[in-house]
């Protein structure tokens, strides 16, 4: 296990920028792309060799604790049976006891080397999730950077049209010119709007008057 997380960890904690700089015709994002996505495949495989580790351990403490409850247990049935002159059930409970001090020793080294094991898979399993976030956070770097790249490049490309194109040069100056009979044409629209409202308003209320004069 121990070769397979170094090989894991070798692959993960490789330098990203040696990567990025190197001089290759692919897109150094589609690179990053594909690395991050090999990365967080083999951190997912990390995390399932820590749980497994995780249920190892448990299994190791609960064996451990019956095994030291049944050699407890058969030491006081054998002094039980020693006193009482049943030899032949004392040598059998002392066997047992014996068998289980060794179950002990044994389960005890498993269980020590088991927490070794596991923190050395959480500390590099740590390592790599750091990792894997650092290379997301430089992919959404780069990602920005291209987004502000492709916009410029199509601005440019646009303005420089409009520029060096006559036919171009000449399709936006219809365009600016219909924009501006448009905005002429709602601004007339709207004070004559305006207007009539006012006209409206002002014809309401000498018809008013009126009706309050001839009232009184």
């Amino acid at each position: 296990m121990t070769n397979l997380l170094e090989r894991i960890k070798n692959t993960v904690m490789a330098d990203i920028n040696h990567l990025l700089d190197k001089k290759e015709d692919k897109n150094p994002l589609a690179l990053l792309n594909q690395y991050v996505r090999e990365c967080e495949k083999e951190t997912d495989k990390v995390k399932k060799l820590l749980e497994r580790q995780y249920k190892l351990k448990e299994e190791f403490s609960k064996e451990l604790h019956q095994a030291e409850e049944m050699a407890e247990k058969r030491k006081r049935q054998a002094e039980v049976a020693s006193k009482a002159g049943e030899e032949e059930l004392s040598a059998y409970a002392q066997q047992e006891q014996a068998h289980f001090e060794e179950r002990v020793v044994r389960l005890a080294e498993s269980l020590k080397n088991t927490e070794q094991q596991l923190h050395e898979i959480e500390t590099k399993y740590m390592d790599m999730k750091h990792k894997l976030k650092d290379m997301k956070i430089r992919q959404m770097e780069l990602m920005a950077k291209e987004n502000i790249t492709k916009a410029h490049h199509t601005m440019n490309k646009v303005l420089e049209e409009k520029q060096v194109n006559p036919t171009n040069q000449a399709r936006f100056s219809e365009m600016e010119q219909y924009i501006d009979k448009l905005e002429e044409k709602i601004n007339t629209e709207y004070f004559k709007q305006t207007m009539d409202e006012k006209l409206a308003a002002l014809e309401k209320n000498q018809l008013k008057k009126e009706d309050d004069s001839i009232s009184l």
